[in-house]
């Protein structure tokens, strides 16, 4: 099973590349994923009618018990064939249905495909939190193709209440989930339905995993989300609504009845949603228009029946309700997709303007009457057998002593199916028959006074246009295979009575195509003949709908609901944030004190035994910690910006002097690099602003501040003695050191803890750093961010040149105003760059084994370009790093991740290191290698991307931006603004020859 959900992802990302190179016949590639998730199931047929299960297990975080489970069972063998199945002829379909120049058609094909896939996952998981993975995703990639056509509203909103909806139910489901596995002490599927809870727990869970299948399978109060789906392309509905997404729904269901279904709030829930759902969509589907809601709404009846059938607890009913779950998938799709090719032909979906189309597009209206028939419960199809076994198991619970419920239950499925033989009248007719003459009209009068009548112009046939035969053969042989599957209802019943087998209640049931002359058939004909006669009176019953109160509650609610929850968040946030540093510090520091600092007051007024605490180890502690102090007190006294940004620094530079006398030079190194850093950064940021702090808060604000400084430091100070004295096991730390050299191949722990004991924590470390310099780089560039590099050959907006310099120390030093330019700071930077570039190097490559490492090393080189920058200005930069900061980024987060694929694809672990002894270099002779090497000197590259990126946007860019001439829109002083720069430039250029 899992090479099948394998292949179907990576078809899925290989979409867009396959969609631009072979066009629309991609979509026949892609149709193999799901094509093999059906040829999976079909092979294991034999096996799973013998009850001999398929298990796949692959473990996936062994220290936390976590694995990839799955399971083929009869109920996932058919949601699978199911899946597959149509998954891989809507495919097809597309590649006909689409125009072959649509635009986000590569998108549209990798997340359909990925949502196949996610299915696949879905049906066959045999774990609880997978289970909710793959449900999730489905939620995610539904929400990408019901939101394919971005640029119409329609989508856009329908789109967010799907997302909205389903995301709601799939959070309370997963409650329920969490529920059970803590309740029955595993997380298997099988086992936790084998073996259900009791007790509130029990029905905890019931509660939760009935509402995120009502969400999902747009049962009531739900509903509304999935007619308003169908502003997706048409075989994102046939797939999605019809036999995919909302069957998720149904599935779920039907994986847990067998274990809840004896629980009175599992059964009423199921009878209330079931039952209303299947009314309610019924009713709604006779009064549309557009061919897609009458099946849309026919698709909200239908599922709330299965959900009846197979939640209601009885064999019989599971048959019939697992039955119906294939017949439908097959009806429904059929029809979805005959509507879309009705829409691509004719141009329309309006069921009053098309006329005659059993003439012009006979293949089409075969598929889509047989469907019609089948879903109606016409005999001799799919739907009809379902639906007479499900009548028969309703009716003979209902006469053998049986409770309200199902007495309930029966009427609804009575009522229900004659609203759906009803509407399925009303699509056929309305898809396919003849209903006018040349120059015809139809008019429809307003029975609502306020309301206008509609004419509309309803021509004897419909023109149409050719169509490929892709969009004729899927649903036609959908609807084929509904009729030859209802000719064999033995085997039908045969393959899924296992299934049925696990419901605790009830006789089993049976499929059959004649069962004689009995109530059920007189019920199945007053059935026929009541949605009949309701399809012809369509017109009065239109009339008395119109004059009725229409049940979009529900809708109006969920609308105004959001409405609120926006007013709401914007009140919430305007109270909250005020754009005040200051309060948002003070929140949070508030928090601090007060949480923590009440725990730890608390121990102290307990008794706690008394804490010896030794003030410093030697006297220099002391002095070094009252520079600290001096320096913050002195920080927060500041007026100036700068000085109060220096004297951070020395607050900065006394911690890492701290760090040194405790022992620990790498991060005292790391420290004093980090600070030097900040102090560019600070600085570059500083020129932008004003040099004066806002004026002094009032003094009773001062003090408050004072006491909040004071107290938030007594409970950080209490925090770390406390902190490492309430530890109850063994640090895992402990076993550092020798760990470093056994597998990390070296002896400075801290570096071997950075590359390879706690590897994936560095990996997301460096991957932040990469989203910081993003984030920086889209605030300050002005127009769109490029890869250009400022290079001095293209200088051309420099209006000064300085001749009387006769040595040249920095190659861009004279693009530096004259009064800008240090003669000592250019060439203390020519004699130190080279050298700190080799110091990095020897940082990077001594880290192992003593004080350095990547990270040290990058900022070693980017404090040398900072240099360079602050000596010779923009151009300078560019000539000391003429590469652009996203290649280093994206080169250093690849390597780094690269050698954690490296030796997976070796054989060990994920970032493992690997040690090579005795390697003789011919220069180098032997060398001692390990493979965190190279990790380290990617971290090195993803540093010195940082802070290239920072110098080229706090930098460069702000130097260069109040250098750009504004457009005036007069082109003749552009132009002659141009040729100025040019010859500057060109002067520039002849000095330097000479020189």
């Amino acid at each position: 099973m899992l090479p099948v959900l394998l292949l179907t992802f990576l078809l899925a990302l290989a979409a867009p590349a396959l969609v631009a190179w072979l066009g629309r016949r991609a979509f026949w590639v892609l149709a193999i994923g799901p094509a093999a998730a059906a040829g999976y199931a079909l092979a294991q047929t034999p096996r799973v009618t013998a009850g001999d299960f398929p298990v796949s297990s692959t473990p996936w975080v062994p220290g936390l018990e976590l694995s990839l489970d799955f399971r083929l069972d009869t109920l996932s063998w058919l949601m699978l064939l199911v899946v597959g199945g149509v998954g891989a002829l809507v495919l097809l379909y597309c590649s006909a249905y689409f125009a072959r120049d649509a635009f986000g058609t590569g998108r549209f094909a990798a997340v359909l495909t990925a949502f196949a896939g996610a299915m696949v996952g879905l049906v066959t998981a045999d774990d609880l939190l997978m289970l909710f993975v793959f449900w999730e995703l489905t939620t995610v990639f539904s929400y990408l193709l019901i939101g394919h056509y971005a640029d119409r509203k329609a989508s856009r909103r329908a789109a967010m209440q799907a997302i909205v909806v389903t995301t709601a139910g799939g959070l309370v489901m997963l409650v329920g989930l969490i529920v059970l596995g803590v309740s029955t002490g595993t997380w298997r599927v099988s086992e936790v339905v084998a073996d259900p809870p009791t007790g509130t727990a029990a029905a905890v869970a019931a509660v939760c995993l009935l509402a995120g299948a009502a969400t999902k399978s747009a049962l009531i109060p739900f509903h509304f989300w999935l007619p308003a789906a169908m502003a997706a392309p048409t075989p994102v509905s046939a797939y999605l609504h019809a036999a995919a997404m909302v069957k998720a729904g149904v599935y779920l269901v039907a994986r847990f009845a067998p274990g809840f279904a004896d629980l009175p709030v599992w059964r009423w829930l199921v009878v209330v949603l079931g039952g209303g759902t299947l009314l309610l969509g019924g009713y709604r589907a006779l009064r549309q228009h557009d061919l897609k809601l009458v099946l849309a709404f026919g698709t909200v009846s239908q599922l709330g029946l299965i959900v009846l059938l197979l939640g209601l607890g009885s064999k019989a009913l599971a048959l019939a309700g697992l039955a119906l779950l294939g017949a439908h998938a097959m009806f429904k799709a059929a029809l979805f997709l005959v509507v879309g090719a009705i829409d691509v032909a004719t141009g329309t979906r309006d069921l009053r303007r098309l006329s005659g189309l059993w003439r012009t597009m006979p293949f089409t209206t075969v598929a889509g009457v047989l469907a019609t028939a089948s879903m109606i419960g016409f005999p001799p199809f799919a739907g009809y057998v379902a639906k007479e076994a499900a009548l028969e198991g309703l009716w003979h619970d209902v006469t053998h002593g049986a409770g309200a419920l199902e007495a309930v239950a029966l009427v609804a499925v009575v009522a229900g199916s004659a609203l759906t033989v009803a509407y399925g009248l009303r699509f056929a007719w309305g898809a396919f028959a003849t209903k006018g003459r040349p120059g015809a009209a139809v008019t429809r009068a307003a029975v609502v006074p306020e309301k206008v009548a509609e004419t509309v112009d309803v021509p004897a046939a419909t023109a149409v246009r050719r169509q490929p035969w892709l969009l004729v053969a899927p649903p036609l042989v959908l609807a084929v295979l509904g009729l030859l599957v209802a000719l064999f209802p033995a085997t039908g019943e045969r393959l899924l009575a296992p299934y049925a087998d696990l419901y605790p209640a009830g006789e089993p049931g049976h499929l059959v195509l004649w069962g004689g002359i009995t109530p059920v058939l007189a019920i199945t004909a007053g059935v026929l003949l009541a949605g009949a006669l309701l399809f012809w009176q369509r017109a009065k019953v239109e009339r008395v709908q119109d004059g009725l109160w229409s049940p979009r509650g529900a809708d109006v609610l969920y609308r105004r609901s959001m409405r609120r929850l926006d007013d709401l968040a914007a009140d919430v946030t305007a109270a909250t944030q005020r754009g005040s540093l200051p309060v948002y510090l003070g929140v949070i520091l508030v928090v601090l004190a007060v949480a923590p600092g009440a725990v730890i007051a608390s121990g102290l007024l307990g008794g706690t035994p008394a804490i010896e605490v030794v003030p410093w180890d030697r006297p220099a502690q002391a002095a070094v910690v009252a520079i600290v102090v001096v320096a913050a007190v002195l920080t927060a006294r500041a007026r100036r910006r700068l000085k109060a940004v220096v004297l951070a620094g020395v607050a900065g530079y006394a911690n890492a002097a701290l760090f040194l006398l405790h022992g620990a030079p790498d991060l005292a190194l790391t420290q004093v690099l980090c600070e030097t850093v900040m102090l560019v950064v600070m600085v570059l940021v500083l020129r932008r602003m004003p040099p004066y702090f806002t004026d002094r808060p009032l003094a009773a604000s001062r003090w408050v501040r004072l006491a909040l400084a004071v107290v938030t430091g007594l409970v950080v100070m209490g925090l770390a003695v406390a902190a490492p004295l309430v530890r109850t096991a063994v640090p895992i730390s402990v076993d550092f050191p020798s760990e470093a050299v056994e597998f990390g191949g070296g002896k400075n722990v801290v570096n071997v803890t950075l590359v390879d004991i706690r590897a994936w924590d560095t990996v997301g470390e460096i991957s932040v750093l990469l989203v910081a310099a993003t984030g920086v780089a889209s605030l300050i560039f002005l127009r769109q961010r490029s890869g250009e590099v400022l290079r001095l050959a293209r200088a051309d907006d420099v209006s000064h040149t300085d001749t009387h310099t006769r040595s040249v120390w920095l190659a861009a030093g004279r693009t530096v105003a004259p009064e800008r330019r240090s003669v000592l700071l250019e060439v203390v930077t020519r004699v130190v760059f080279h050298a700190m570039i080799v110091f990095a190097l020897f940082l990077l490559f001594s880290g192992h084994n003593a004080p350095g490492g990547g990270f040290a090393a990058g900022l070693v080189v980017g404090i040398a370009f900072a240099v360079r920058y602050l000596a010779g200005g923009r151009y300078e930069l560019g000539e000391a790093a003429p590469v652009s900061p996203g290649i280093l980024l994206g080169t250093g987060l690849f390597l780094s991740a690269g050698v954690g694929l490296a030796t997976l694809v070796g054989g060990q672990e994920v970032l493992e290191s690997f040690i090579v002894h005795d390697l003789h270099l011919p220069v180098l002779g032997e060398v001692h290698l390990v493979t965190s090497l190279f990790f380290d000197i990617g971290v090195m590259l993803v540093v010195v991307g940082l802070v290239l990126d920072l110098l080229r946007t706090l930098g460069a860019e702000i130097d260069r931006q109040p250098r750009e001439p504004e457009s005036t829109g007069d082109a003749q002083a552009e132009q002659a603004e141009r040729a100025e720069r040019a010859e500057r430039a060109e002067r520039l250029t002849v000095t330097e020859e000479a020189r």
